[in-house]
């Protein structure tokens, strides 16, 4: 059995931040990946998404040219191109990772299936081995619902839409979360009729209901078709597409449809790697469990990303990397320590960081608000781009900043200026006090501060 010094099982983007301090020391390493290197976020998420985010971007405002002083014809869309784009990158940088796996002297690069048959031995292929310190970083996978007829139609997840060769007719998407509300809004801008159907009565429901409520009307402003308060009960095949039956206010009603989309969450891949071989935990929903510094209940075992449960997001990935890098080479980053920040890439995109109104008046503290719509910034006005409105909460008696929503363009940049603010434990009166570069977007935040009042108990 050969033995190494660390073993990371999957290629997420935690592995390339292990690997960038761990290749250096010249320990032996081995990296497991049956899959596509690179994780989701290479190869179905981040990369490939926003790529087509910004392909459909393009798109609108190129229809948009009568808003500022142009004309532009007919707007032909080539599905071919944009899917050659986003092909082009996504691959490259997946094969660019494998090609450095490969190449590298320390690395042992295990094409396969990685699978517990005890505490810190892995069968890979024909063999066992067993390493000082074990990464799990296998991730998460859609979930599917069950629901009658899904085994009978050719639905989609995120990563198989992304594969399709054509243009959806009329695509349907089961959830209205951040997957759904992404993909609806590219699809409907490269063409696509959309319906989306939301089991909840607003999208997003973990968001406070403003910004929800903003989101949708962006959507619905492009021709996309929400169906809230519906739960799907069954689908059918049909001659030219799909059928999906949904209940709703105590009936049923049928959507047809040529596509259909499920992005009604994930699942840990916790299942997946004989972890019933080992003394490692899992909670209820199958994440694993893990201290402050991503360690596992085995000694020398680490969970890092989204199959921890503490953060689905690349960011977070990443961050769980440089957590148990400071755990081996002496640190200070703890889970605990991390601020959530994320971001929602519609267009106009979501930036959030910290705490949502709704969890900051549940936590007991006296919160401030101040709010500040995009429609009344010059630069937004100059760019047409007026959608959405900006969040801030403040700590009453500290003056710190518990939480923003920016919900306009730039907002998912904008956004983490407040997560640096936040962590510097910077007061907003001394936030407001900064001059900043004019016109832009951001030089209005510290402004809104002067409109700051005490939030009230009444959100939804």
């Amino acid at each position: 059995m050969k033995t190494y010094d660390h073993i990371i099982l999957g290629t997420g983007q935690a592995t390339g931040t292990l690997l960038g301090r761990l290749i250096s020391t010249g320990d032996s390493i081995a990296v497991i990946e049956k899959a596509k290197v690179g994780g989701s976020c290479v190869n179905y998420g981040c990369t490939p998404t926003k790529t087509l985010v910004a392909s459909a971007r393009a798109l609108h405002l190129a229809r948009r040219g009568n808003e500022f002083g142009f004309e532009t014809g007919e707007i032909k869309v080539d599905y071919d191109v944009i899917r050659e784009r986003m092909n082009s990158i996504r691959n490259g940088n997946s094969n660019g990772m494998k090609k450095w796996l490969k190449t590298t002297d320390n690395i042992d690069f295990y094409d396969t299936k990685g699978v517990f048959v005890e505490n810190k031995v892995l069968s890979v292929g024909d063999e066992q081995i067993t390493g000082k310190h074990i990464y799990i970083n296998t991730g998460t996978r859609p979930r599917i619902p069950k629901i009658d007829g899904i085994d009978s139609v050719d639905w989609m997840d995120s990563a198989k839409m992304l594969d399709k060769p054509a243009l959806p007719e009329h695509l349907i998407i089961l959830g209205g979360g951040y997957i759904g509300a992404e993909y609806a809004q590219i699809y409907r801008r490269f063409g696509s009729r959309v319906t989306v159907v939301q089991r909840a009565d607003q999208l997003m429901p973990r968001e406070d209901k403003d910004v929800a409520e903003g989101i949708k009307d962006i959507l619905q402003d492009e021709g996309i078709n929400i169906v809230f308060g519906a739960s799907a009960k069954a689908v059918i095949k049909t001659n030219d597409g799909i059928e999906l039956i949904v209940e709703k206010d105590g009936k049923e009603q049928a959507i047809k449809g040529s596509d259909l989309l499920i992005a009604i969450g994930r699942l840990p891949n916790s299942d997946t790697i004989g972890l019933e071989n080992t003394a490692i935990k899992t909670n209820e929903r199958g994440y694993i469990l893990v201290d402050d510094h991503c360690r596992t209940g085995v000694d020398g075992i680490f969970a890092l990303g989204d199959i921890n449960g503490e953060g689905a997001f690349t960011h977070t990935s990443v961050n769980d990397a440089e957590i148990v890098l400071d755990f081996l080479f002496g640190g200070e980053r703890a889970i605990s320590k991390r601020i959530p920040i994320y971001g929602l890439f519609t267009d106009p995109p979501l930036g959030r960081v910290g705490m949502s109104e709704r969890q900051a008046l549940a936590s007991g503290k006296k919160v401030l608000k101040a709010t500040y719509p995009l429609s009344k910034i010059g630069r937004a006005k100059e760019m047409a781009e007026t959608k959405g409105f900006a969040k801030l909460l403040v700590d009453a008696e500290t003056d710190l900043i518990l939480g923003g929503s920016i919900l306009g363009i730039n907002g998912d940049e904008i956004i983490n200026m407040f997560a640096a603010i936040m962590h510097s434990g910077i007061q907003c009166k001394n936030y407001r006090r900064v001059v900043l570069v004019h016109p832009t977007v951001s030089e209005l935040m510290p402004w809104m501060l002067d409109g700051i009042k005490e939030a009230m108990q009444n959100v939804s």
